[in-house]
């Protein structure tokens, strides 16, 4: 099947209320403008070398989200543009986030990532460590970020209670915050039980573009 048919039985499949972010890393121009004249619009990216280069080269209503883990000194190369940050795990990112906002005259949205994988591999805040950060005064005082919601990976397992069972730990942390609006979970393997079990934002790369390309 072709990207547009692929983007085309994904959003048959989702709630008018799910936003899909495809994921383009490592996929050359030509498929992500066959997704963009598809209608898809936000594409996510997890290099920030590759992101910008992809930003000057693509058509600029594209919404770029920065999906992958972010080190403090690459945010001033995305930081003019990129439309929300999913993966901050630490007060001394959002720092410098702000930062970056403010000399670019910005407000950038964020992602808290909350690790509910098992995996040693996965970044993220502990719940109790994300409680901490939303509700202290530091956070309070950036002015140049605005954290809309949280972001989680599930464990990389066939076993889909499990899965199941770290969505919903996130759900239901997700929502002792009213004010927040974006639930980030899902990828291609497991975006249908992450909508089960209440993300508003999914994350599909191979599902729209074929398998990745490893470079």
């Amino acid at each position: 099947m072709s990207i547009a048919s692929n983007i085309e039985e994904i959003k048959s499949e989702i709630p008018e209320t799910a936003t899909l972010v495809a994921v383009s890393k490592t996929k050359p121009n030509e498929d992500i403008l066959e997704a963009y004249n598809a209608g898809q619009r936000i594409f996510g990216e997890n290099k920030v070398q590759e992101l910008v280069q992809k930003y000057e080269d693509l058509p600029k209503d594209i919404q770029w989200h920065l999906i992958g883990h972010l080190q403090t000194n690459k945010v001033k190369y995305i930081a003019p543009f990129v439309d929300l940050i999913h993966a901050v795990d630490s007060i001394k990112l959002l720092k410098e986030i702000n930062k970056q906002a403010l000399k670019n005259n910005r407000i950038i949205n964020c992602l808290l990532q909350v690790k509910i994988a098992v995996e040693e591999s996965k970044f993220g805040l502990s719940t109790t460590d994300a409680e901490v950060l939303i509700n202290g005064n530091e956070v309070q005082q950036l002015k140049g970020i605005n954290i809309v919601g949280l972001m989680g990976m599930s464990t990389n397992t066939s076993d889909s209670e499990q899965v199941k069972k770290e969505f919903n730990t996130l759900y239901q942390f997700y929502n002792d915050y009213p004010q927040f609006s974006i639930l980030s979970m899902g990828m291609s393997s497991d975006y249908k039980i992450a909508l089960e079990e209440g993300s508003n934002m999914i994350r599909v790369g191979s599902t729209i573009f074929g398998e990745r390309n490893y470079s």
